[in-house]
């Protein structure tokens, strides 16, 4: 009984220890986060859309506030990523069909295998919208994104105006582009 009770007690403290740990690594990255003027995941939608300069799979440059006026949609993935490759076939036809009303459709890789994996990749699935691979600038930028698929609706003038992390459905998707192309 006496040892139950130490076990038991030994496994409070551990818990105890873990949240006061967890605690404060969030307090201390929401004040990184703060500092450095990067969003804080949760906590984006009416912000503005940190800016961003990346190379794309063709050579080319992708800067956010050059597509000022239109609607982006920012959408973290990589080729590795399950539910990423459920929605990549939604984006490409969300593109075509929305393109011509002002969306662009920007898509951050974080994959680590370098730009001719994901050229690869993308080119098998025939994607029609902008790709780049991330250095980390980006996804810390935007909170540090980890959890993938990962998705920014930014509206005409920069603001964010909804997120989505994990999986959504491709109605949910539909909605969220047409809300951004709305403002």
């Amino acid at each position: 009984m006496k040892n139950n009770i130490a076990i038991l007690g030994f496994a409070v403290l551990v818990i105890a220890a873990m949240l006061f740990v967890g605690s404060n690594i969030a307090r201390k990255k929401q004040a990184e986060a703060a500092r450095s003027g990067s969003l804080v995941v949760g906590q984006v939608v009416g912000k503005p859309a940190p800016d961003f300069t990346l190379q794309t799979l063709d050579g080319k440059k992708v800067t956010l506030s050059d597509l000022r006026g239109k609607a982006v949609v920012l959408n973290f993935w990589a080729t590795w990523c399950p539910p990423c490759k459920v929605e990549l076939p939604w984006f490409v036809d969300f593109q075509k069909q929305y393109g011509p009303q002002g969306l662009q459709i920007v898509g951050i890789s974080e994959d680590e295998g370098g730009k001719e994996k994901v050229a690869a990749f993308v080119k098998e699935m025939g994607v029609n919208y902008t790709i780049a691979v991330d250095d980390d600038t980006v996804s810390r930028k935007y909170g540090d994104v980890e959890d993938l698929p990962t998705t920014f609706y930014i509206d005409r003038n920069g603001k964010i105006v909804q997120f989505a992390m994990g999986l959504a459905d491709r109605s949910e998707i539909e909605e969220k582009i047409k809300s951004a192309l709305a403002q």
